[in-house]
């Protein structure tokens, strides 16, 4: 399925109906929304859109969530779906490692030409930095928390401080610089992102469903805080429909009078010490009450600092989504925050929307803009790391891989690309043009897609699962002087039986257009290397990280990369170890959903990087974070 609902504590995110897309004719926007699920090339077209019926398949159930004694404040239950989109309990894939099907791992012709079966002969990148975050023995000036699985790690670096993201928690921890002599000391959390909207109002402060992503915006030196929420809300007086594709843009509404107001400061909860957490015990269904017939919506939060300083102030704002706003993957461009969201598991649909990025720095009244891309996977917009920012108005670039499970297409020989202009003046005018096919090495999804069984592990028969049907986050903008670098990755299937990291580099020409530089497959033997994070320093070193394992090596994280003046597509250092796993994960198949790289801005080349692992004796994942260095970065600084 293109995206299944998560182990979430109270319960998991939730599957959102089939939404038949009715047709509809497009005068303004330049967008055609071709299904992705075929070797046709996609050029990028002008005028009328041509709007697909999204199609569901399969809908699976609701996954069971562990018990949380300490309370997540998600109020999230299985009643929270829309209707008939709650899928009988003898689907849940909790009841059993048996349940979900191992996919056969087979590999389109073409693609062995890309793989590299040998680790490379530079030396590996040395460690600068190396300590355990948010997790199942993370203890913090707040205590201790259950966190709900998977992870959703997510991670953002200033010149002073560290701040991770875990589902529906955070914390804040020291970098060695001006401020602190020492770099992992943790300063706030275990604590509930919702935290940052203590004070503001409505669902952004009710409510912690989890999936929350932080990003450290470079252009300005400022905290970005998004968090969707999942929990259908009343009925608003003038509820928004739903948008179609095909459609101009849709100015979401406001979700408070008045926002954002005045910024505030991060609450911090008082101290408290660490309590016995309970045992994980036996998945299970909480039960709630259905919401009305008459429910409405969702909605997406943000929250801008004031300043570079994670403990705020911070302007928060609010908007309605018609849509369920799933998998939030961020982006910062100079004329907005991009943030592209999945609408449901069983319905092949993306929103891409947009806020106002200057109003919100400034903490003004601000808008988003959001508009329908049906038969897609799911998406991601570039996102700027360094602070030479792209050509002025340049359109900020959307990428999606091809193929699409719920129709069981596994892979595709191309990766497919728009162009998202915004106009905040004239939103008619906001444009979304494409798909354009960019040909790559013919690639086959990593045990066929999301929600299988997949990695193999240790001493049980359990199973992760890759998440192999989409590109991961994050797809990184770098530009260094006139060249114009993307670089994107995600999970295949290898000849020599196991996974493998494709990694990508594309490049932008004079009139904003895409073409691939470089393109490879790391997969140096048959262990599976999967769920990568990919990103470029300042130098135009590459560096990617990645879970690794295999039937005889508990689950862990690996990082390795390339310089930029090396043969292209190749990975040439030598891998290094960021957490040697030592146990098992046998609670659940889901692994982590996405990890992520950051690029130091104290120098512009050390590269941070988070990712899970289990330690001994323990059946609850604890997070890593290290931090890398390159030869040649020790003479940036």
């Amino acid at each position: 399925m293109t995206r299944s609902p998560r182990n979430f504590t109270v319960l998991s995110k939730l599957l959102v109906g089939a939404a038949v897309i009715a047709a509809a004719t497009m005068a303004i926007t330049t967008y055609r929304a071709n299904r992705i699920q075929s070797n046709e090339r996609l050029p990028a077209v002008q005028g009328h859109a041509t709007v697909h019926y999204a199609i569901a398949h399969d809908v699976s159930g609701i996954l069971a969530a562990d018990p949380d004694a300490h309370g997540s404040g998600s109020g999230l239950t299985e009643f929270d779906a829309p209707p008939r989109t709650v899928a009988p309990d003898s689907h849940d894939e909790s009841r059993g490692s048996d349940t979900v099907a191992r996919a056969k791992l087979v590999v389109p012709p073409g693609a062995e030409r890309v793989e590299q079966h040998s680790q490379g002969s530079r030396p590996p990148a040395a460690t600068y930095a190396s300590f355990d975050g948010l997790g199942a023995d993370f203890v913090g000036p707040q205590g201790n928390a259950v966190m709900r699985s998977p992870s959703d790690n997510s991670l953002a670096v200033s010149a002073d401080y560290i701040v991770q993201i875990v589902n529906a928690r955070m914390a804040i921890f020291t970098k060695r610089g001006r401020e602190f002599d020492t770099t992992g000391k943790a300063l706030y959390g275990p604590v509930p992102t919702n935290n940052v909207f203590r004070g503001f109002g409505g669902a952004c402060e009710k409510f912690d469903n989890g999936d929350a992503v932080v990003r450290y915006d470079q252009l300005a030196n400022r905290w970005l805080i998004v968090m969707p929420i999942f929990t259908r809300l009343p009925r608003r007086t003038d509820e928004p429909q739903a948008p179609r594709a095909g459609e101009p843009a849709n100015v979401s509404q406001r979700g408070q009078p008045g926002q954002p107001g005045a910024a505030v400061e991060l609450y911090q909860p008082p101290q408290a010490a660490a309590t016995q957490l309970p045992p994980e015990g036996p998945a299970g269904r909480r039960t709630g009450t259905r919401p009305p017939a008459d429910s409405g919506g969702y909605a997406m939060c943000y929250a801008v600092s004031t300043g570079a300083s994670p403990f705020g102030p911070y302007y928060r704002y609010e908007f309605a989504r018609p849509l369920f706003p799933d998998y939030p993957r961020p982006a910062v461009w100079p004329d907005g925050y991009y943030v592209p969201t999945s609408t449901g598991d069983a319905v092949i649909q993306k929103h891409a929307c947009v806020a106002d990025r200057a109003r919100m720095l400034k903490g003004e009244d601000a808008t988003e803009q959001c508009m329908i891309v049906d038969g897609v996977n799911f998406l991601n917009n570039a996102d700027v790391d360094g602070t030479q920012t792209p050509p002025a108005g340049a359109p900020n670039i959307v990428i999606a891989a091809g193929g699409t499970q719920l129709k069981k297409v596994m892979e595709d020989d191309g990766i497919y690309i728009w162009k998202y202009h915004v106009d905040w003046n004239d939103p008619s005018r906001t444009t979304l043009t494409g798909p354009q096919k960019i040909a790559v090495a013919p690639y086959h999804y990593l045990c066929d897609g999301q929600l299988t069984s997949c990695v193999p592990q240790p001493g049980t028969d359990r199973r992760l699962d890759a998440q192999g049907d989409k590109l991961m986050a994050r797809v990184v903008y770098r530009r260094i002087g006139n060249q114009q670098s993307i670089v994107a990755t995600h999970s295949v299937n290898t000849s020599l039986g196991g996974g493998g990291v494709r990694w990508y580099e594309f490049r932008i020409g004079n009139k904003d257009d895409v073409s691939l530089f470089q393109q490879g497959t790391y997969a140096p033997d048959s262990s599976f290397r999967w769920m990568p994070s990919a990103t470029m320093n300042g130098r135009g070193d590459i560096g990617i990280g990645y879970s690794f394992g295999n039937a005889s090596t508990f689950p862990g994280q690996r990082f390795t990369g390339r310089l930029a003046g090396d043969p292209k597509g190749t990975l040439t250092l030598r891998e290094s170890v960021l957490a040697e796993g030592e146990a098992s994960q046998e609670s659940t198949l889901r692994w982590e959903d996405y990890t992520q790289t950051a690029v130091d801005p104290s120098d512009d080349c050390t590269i941070w990087f988070v990712g899970d692992y289990l330690q001994k004796g323990q059946t609850r994942y604890s997070t890593r974070i290290g931090a890398f260095r390159m030869a040649g970065c020790d003479a940036v600084r």
